[in-house]
């Protein structure tokens, strides 16, 4: 019989420094999106998909992580005092989750950090969702890729279409057909391929389902890409000995992991947050003329010139 998925991992070993000097002492995990850490934005996709056991691998430096879903009983106290109930119930929403922990003690790669989780997941399938994608679905992406192996019971790795001057950046799947609305097969996982010999437009994204027959290709996986163990080098290779499918993502990625990723995905947010969206819509109207005053003024003094 074949196993439900009920486990994920968030690697969060990562020393974030495209966030410098902001990572120097804060994991780039818990740098908020208005007003609640990027890494709760994964965690509550996970719980709505039906995951019931997370494990994040974690480095040096990361303690607040721990901290942040940790009851804090004073915090607690004196909002129920003052009848805060609403910022109370924001704060236990953080608690009662059923997390592990486990460091990573060197950066070796994102294959090493999934490595990590061997003991952690045993014998089931499980997902590996990254923190620098938050996905937005009527269906959270992860249930999508449960929903998937319910009927292949196999490994699937999420895709989403990317400029094809993008396809450097990120590992790319060379596709041998569909076998239904979203999910392809896979001839071959290529890691940061350069950009003319990209063999698709589909990119991997930050989620993964995975059989645990992926721990005995990490552990005799070769450095690739960076010098590191990857992940896509080890798919690549489970995928020569049971089917690996690609499911295609609709719906919106945010990317931030980096800052100007970060940055839009804040802006967008904040225009959905029931307490700011109003006044953020109204303030980027008024920016917005302001720059068309100062870009009329500037054309002014260059024809006056």
């Amino acid at each position: 019989m074949k196993q439900t998925v009920k486990k994920a991992i968030i690697p969060a070993a990562g020393l974030g420094t495209r966030f410098l000097p902001a990572t120097k002492a804060m994991p780039k995990e818990m740098i908020p999106i208005v007003d609640k850490p990027t890494i709760q934005f994964i965690i509550e996709e996970a719980l709505a998909s039906g995951i019931e056991d997370i494990l994040i691998v974690t480095g040096k430096a990361k303690r607040s992580i721990e901290d942040h879903f940790d009851a804090n009983v004073e915090l607690e106290q004196n909002l129920k005092a003052k009848g805060k109930d609403d910022l109370l119930k924001l704060v236990e929403e953080t608690t009662g989750i059923n997390l592990h922990f486990i460091r990573q003690s060197y950066p070796l790669g994102l294959g090493h950090a999934v490595l990590q989780a061997k003991a952690f997941v045993g014998n089931e399938p499980f997902i590996v969702m990254l923190g620098d994608d938050l996905m937005s679905d009527k269906v959270p992406l992860t249930k999508q890729l449960i929903n998937d192996y319910e009927k292949t019971h196999a490994s699937t790795i999420a895709v989403m279409k990317v400029p094809h001057e993008d396809t450097d950046k990120y590992g790319i799947i060379k596709p041998s057909g569909k076998v239904g609305d979203n999910l392809y097969n896979v001839e071959a996982f290529v890691e940061k391929p350069k950009v003319e010999d990209a063999p698709s437009d589909l990119a991997i994204i930050g989620r993964y389902l995975l059989t645990p027959e992926i721990f005995g290709v990490l552990e005799n996986q070769k450095p690739g890409a960076g010098n590191e163990i990857q992940l896509t080098d080890a798919i690549e290779t489970l995928n020569k000995t049971q089917r690996v499918f690609a499911h295609e993502f609709k719906g919106k990625r945010y990317d931030v992991g980096d800052k100007f990723g970060y940055m839009k995905t804040s802006i967008e947010y904040a225009l959905e947050h029931p307490e700011l969206k109003d006044d953020i819509r109204k303030y980027i109207i008024d920016l917005g003329k302001q720059l068309d005053n100062k870009k009329d003024v500037s054309m002014s003094v260059k024809k006056e010139k």
